[in-house]
């Protein structure tokens, strides 16, 4: 995830909106009543929040990425599992999170329009996730990692939204569990060569795939190398 400087009319804008939210949503209403909390020009608003309160709502999920990466600073996790610092860190990140916000963000990210941004929020989450882990993976693991973190965080935070607080926990553990078996029996396929025919092919095709470069000009989805050594 890259980091970017922080905006306080951004800031101010989106703790306004706060106030809004659970009643009107990631709506129009909420944007023009979060401008008029602060006194700000609507004109200038919009330069700062094109789409609105939708921007808002892209803040606020942001903003819960940044302060879970601060958290995991500070935990001790030199004497947990690393599977334990994994759902250490979803746990951090649904911590501070208003259950009613998040609800209505799902809402906006389900449509049509949105949904991508909502999958690429989420994908930023996992992303920050294992860059707050110190991972160093500079191949398809990078993409593989990430993705299948998505899916379980993805799966999280519905189960989040409809749970009365007692069983999220375990419905965190049972999908890293589910995680642990698939890579133990992949794991046990390879050494037996019972995939080695399935898995040569599959190297030689992703061999050539890296992790995204992390500078503002090739910060892409994905590159495509001609060669091992480039």
């Amino acid at each position: 995830m890259r980091t970017q400087k922080p905006d306080p009319m951004l800031d101010a804008l989106l703790d306004a909106a706060i106030a809004h939210v659970p009643f009107d949503g990631w709506s129009p209403t909420a944007f023009s009543a979060a401008v008029g909390d602060i006194g700000i020009d609507p004109a200038h608003a919009k330069t700062i929040c094109p789409r609105g309160s939708a921007d808002l709502a892209v803040a606020y999920h942001l903003r819960g990425d940044v302060q879970m990466a601060a958290a995991l600073v500070d935990a001790a996790l030199t004497d947990m599992r690393f599977r334990e610092c994994v759902v250490h860190a979803i746990k951090l990140r649904l911590a501070d999170a208003d259950k009613e916000i998040v609800r209505r963000g799902s809402s906006l990210f389900a449509l049509p329009h949105m949904a991508p941004e909502g999958a690429k929020l989420i994908w930023g989450t996992a992303d920050a996730i294992w860059n707050a882990l110190g991972d160093t993976s500079k191949d398809v693991n990078w993409y593989t990692k990430r993705a299948t973190l998505s899916a379980v965080y993805g799966s999280v935070v519905l189960y989040w939204l409809g749970d009365d607080g007692t069983g999220v926990d375990d419905f965190i553990d049972r999908r890293i569990e589910n995680i642990m078996q698939f890579e133990k029996a992949k794991a046990k396929a390879n050494k037996n060569n019972v995939l080695k025919p399935f898995t040569r092919l599959l190297t030689s095709l992703t061999s050539k795939i890296k992790a995204p470069a992390r500078t503002p000009k090739t910060d892409l989805p994905g590159i495509w190398r001609e060669g091992a050594d480039q």
